[in-house]
C-alpha cells in the first residue's frame, strides 16, 4: 500500500477469458472484488472475523465499470483502490486495473453494511469505518 492506494496484483489465466482469447467482461468485477477483500485483510478485518466478531457482511450495492482496453492471457495486471467515500452505512471505492501503466478498466463500487443474520442494512462498525476514513482520497471526474 502506497499512501492512500492499495494494489493488488493479478495474472489472467486460461480461465479467465473467453472465445476471443481475451479476459471475460465480468471478471474485472471479480478482480476488483478480490483487491477490496485483500485490503480489508490487510487491515486485520477477514470476510471471516467481519463475520463471527461484529456480525457483519458488505455487500456490493452499485458498480459501475468503464472498459477502456483488453486484458489478454498471462498478462500480469494490478488492481489500484481508492476509499472515495465513507459513511455510517456504506463505503465506496473508485479501482483501476492496469497493464503496466496503461489503463484497461475504471471502477466505482459502493459496498453497503448489513447484519449478517438478517441482511438488512446496519451501521458500520466504528473499528473498521475509522480506519477506512484515514484512507480517503477525493477522485475528480
Amino acid at each position: 500500500m502506497t499512501e492512500n492506494i492499495f494494489s493488488f496484483p493479478v495474472r489472467i489465466y486460461w480461465e479467465d477469458t473467453d472465445a476471443g482469447g481475451i479476459v471475460y467482461h465480468a471478471n474485472y468485477l471479480r478482480y476488483m472484488e478480490r483487491a477490496r477483500t485483500e485490503w480489508l485483510r490487510a487491515l486485520g478485518w477477514s470476510q471471516e472475523r467481519l463475520y463471527s466478531e461484529l456480525g457483519v457482511v458488505f455487500v456490493v450495492a452499485e458498480a459501475k465499470a468503464k472498459y477502456k482496453k483488453p486484458a489478454r492471457l498471462d498478462d500480469e495486471l494490478v488492481v489500484r483502490s481508492t476509499v472515495t467515500a465513507c459513511g455510517r452505512t456504506s463505503f465506496e471505492f473508485h479501482q483501476e486495473i492496469l497493464r503496466g501503466d496503461e489503463v484497461l478498466n475504471v471502477g466505482d463500487v459502493r459496498c453497503g453494511t448489513l447484519d449478517a443474520h438478517t441482511f438488512r442494512p446496519v451501521a458500520m462498525p466504528e473499528p473498521i469505518s475509522e480506519q477506512l476514513k484515514k484512507f480517503l482520497t477525493l477522485i475528480i471526474r
